[in-house]
C-alpha cells in the first residue's frame, strides 16, 4: 500500500471510530450505572424497623444513593407534605391520610397498597394489671395508653372499642404508635394498643395479648411518590423495592400482612 493510501485508511478508521463512539449510549449495558442521588422517604412510625432495613438494602444495591428517612405519625407526615416539606416518597399507615394528599393533587401517581397490620394489646412482661382481653382495658384503675384519634392506630382503636362494646379512658393519647410502646416499656402504663409488628419488634421487653376484635379494623398501608419529588427516578426505584418480592419478604418477616 502506498504511503498516501495508508494515511487515507487511517483517517477513515478514525472517522468511523469517532462516529461509533458518538452514537454509543451514555450508560452502556453492563456498566453498572443506575439511579443516583438522594431520596427522602416519609414513613409511618410503625415502619421504622422495616424501612430502615430496606433503605440499607437499597443503598447497598445502588452505590452512590442515599435514602433519608423521616418517621412520624401518618397524619403529621401528611400535614408536613401538604405544607411543602421536601418528601419524595410517602408511606402511610392508613388510606385516609394518603387520600388527603391525593385529593389535594400532591401525589405524582396513584398509591399502591403494600402491607397490612392489626392491633394488639401490649403490657409489661409482668402484666401488673392482669390484662387478658380487650374489655380488661376498661376496668377502673387500669392505666391505658393509646394513639390519638387522628393517628391511624388511634382510628383503629376507636373501631375495636365499638366492636368490643368497651369504652376506654386512656391516661394518655400519643401522636405515634412508637410513643405508645415507649410508655409501656418504661412501665408508665399498664397497657397500650399498638400494632402486632411493634410487639414483635419489642421482643422480651413487653408481652403481647391478641384479641379477636382486632380483626374488625385491619390497617392497610399505601405508598406513593410525591408530586414535588426532586428525584422521581430514585423514588420509583425505592417504591419498586418496597412493593416487590424483596420488600414483601422483609415486611412479612416483621409480621406485616399482605394486602
Amino acid at each position: 500500500m502506498s504511503p498516501l493510501r495508508f494515511v487515507s485508511a487511517l483517517l477513515g478508521a478514525g472517522v468511523l471510530a469517532a462516529t461509533v463512539s458518538g452514537c454509543a449510549p451514555a450508560n452502556p449495558a453492563g456498566s453498572g450505572e443506575g439511579p443516583s442521588g438522594t431520596v427522602t422517604v416519609f414513613a409511618a412510625a410503625s415502619l421504622k424497623s422495616t424501612f430502615t432495613q430496606l433503605a440499607n438494602d437499597f443503598e447497598a444495591k445502588h452505590p452512590g444513593t442515599k435514602v433519608t428517612l423521616n418517621f412520624a405519625g401518618s397524619s403529621d407526615l401528611a400535614t408536613q407534605i401538604s405544607q411543602g416539606a421536601p418528601a419524595d416518597v410517602f408511606a402511610s399507615a392508613d388510606t385516609r391520610n394518603m387520600t388527603r394528599l391525593a385529593d389535594a393533587n400532591l401525589l405524582d401517581k396513584a398509591p399502591k397498597n403494600f402491607a397490612t397490620n392489626v392491633l394488639e394489646i401490649v403490657v409489661p412482661p409482668s402484666n401488673p394489671a392482669n390484662i387478658s382481653s380487650f374489655p380488661d382495658l376498661g376496668k377502673p384503675g387500669v392505666k391505658v395508653v393509646v394513639c390519638a384519634p387522628q393517628v391511624p392506630c388511634g382510628a383503629a382503636t376507636q373501631v375495636v372499642e365499638k366492636a368490643a362494646g368497651t369504652t376506654l379512658s386512656p391516661v394518655s393519647e400519643e401522636s405515634s404508635v412508637t410513643d405508645v410502646l415507649g410508655k409501656v416499656t418504661s412501665q408508665e402504663a399498664d397497657a397500650g394498643l399498638v400494632y402486632v409488628t411493634d410487639v414483635k419488634k419489642a421482643g422480651s421487653k413487653v408481652k403481647g395479648i391478641p384479641f379477636p376484635e382486632s380483626a374488625q379494623s385491619v390497617t392497610t398501608y399505601p405508598i406513593a411518590t410525591v408530586g414535588s419529588a426532586r428525584n422521581k427516578e430514585l423514588a420509583e426505584a425505592f417504591m419498586d423495592l418496597v412493593t416487590g418480592s424483596e420488600g414483601r419478604k422483609v415486611l412479612n418477616d416483621a409480621g406485616f400482612g399482605t394486602p
